[in-house]
């Protein structure tokens, strides 16, 4: 007996939800885009998210912000952020202090090793262990760090005056691969705000000690305020939030326009009022985010939604 489908009123009702099929030899794109059949919770919203940036990278026009928070490098999201950058993907990138610590850790020839987050943290300190959630690095990257800093600050003459992110470039100059030696070869400007919140900072201060070289510290201000001024349009792509997530906006809200585009990938809650938290609708009252913008936000860790995403928006631009 076929079921009478009469009875149910389905005007107030938007599309029906597919069930979601899978099948052998399914590309990222194919997942995301039968993902967003489904279209319900965070799935829905992941999908929604690969349409947006899509849209965003697509548009000739915009300006593309990336914000990079949270332990990403180390959990092997640093070559995501490299090869978009590499793509021409990302325009203006925005960056914790340790993200890009890391990164110069792995471009220099160290690496982060699978770890377990059940352990003795105290027998970790006496065998020079450092954890971060399940990842563990060894004490002897820091030294091997601290070795290539000095080396490479040395070749900054005395008495010079640097902006942050003119130091960041001259530390991937130094490096053959990574986020900052990709984002020096590319161009790109890599603002890190808070840098003295990072080992970078800390081998800085040390080599400075002997030293007379200043970062102005207010010296990139000037030049992402041009480039907010100069974008017609604008998108931001947001891993975590915090610093990163505060200082793109902030610059683009004393423009006449906010953000265009916006996806942010969290996994914080609102209600508790922090920035990483923070809705992008929140952010439209303050005109961070104009009224019209394509905007959503995808709850969930990071390392599975950034790579899925990304894998399946440079699927569909490799498809022109």
């Amino acid at each position: 007996m076929e079921p009478n489908t009469d009875e149910y009123n389905t005007e107030e009702c938007g599309d029906p939800v597919k069930q979601l099929k899978l099948a052998p030899g399914m590309t990222a794109d194919m997942l995301v885009r039968a993902i967003g059949g489904a279209g319900a919770y965070n799935g829905g919203a992941l999908a929604q998210a690969a349409d947006i940036y899509e849209a965003m990278l697509r548009d000739e026009k915009a300006t593309k912000f990336f914000g990079l928070a949270g332990a990403m490098v180390p959990a092997g999201m640093g070559g995501v952020v490299s090869d978009l950058i590499e793509r021409g993907h990302i325009d203006i990138l925005v960056s914790t202090g340790a993200n890009l610590t890391h990164d110069t850790i792995e471009a220099i020839g160290c690496h982060h090793y699978h770890g377990t987050s059940v352990c003795d943290d105290i027998e970790l300190r006496h065998e020079e262990i450092n954890r971060i959630y399940d990842i563990f690095l060894p004490d002897e990257a820091f030294i091997r760090l601290e070795e290539f800093m000095q080396d490479c600050l040395s070749e900054l003459p005395d008495k010079t005056t640097i902006t942050i992110s003119g130091l960041l470039r001259h530390i991937g100059e130094h490096l053959d691969h990574g986020i900052l030696a990709t984002a020096a070869k590319c161009d790109v400007p890599v603002y890190c705000p808070a840098i003295q919140d990072s080992m970078l900072g800390m081998q800085f201060w040390f080599y400075n000690q002997m030293h007379h070289i200043t970062v102005d510290a207010f010296g990139d201000m000037k030049d992402i305020i041009d480039r907010c001024y100069a974008a017609e349009r604008a998108g931001a792509f947001l891993v975590g939030g915090g610093v990163p997530k505060n200082f793109i906006f902030q610059n683009k809200l004393i423009t006449p326009t906010g953000f265009d585009y916006a996806v942010q990938l969290t996994g914080d809650r609102p209600d508790l009022g922090g920035l990483s938290g923070a809705t992008l609708t929140e952010a439209q009252s303050w005109g961070k985010i104009n009224e019209d913008a394509a905007a959503v936000t995808v709850y969930g860790d990071a390392t599975i939604n950034l790579p899925l995403i990304a894998a399946a928006v440079l699927e569909r631009m490799d498809q022109d």
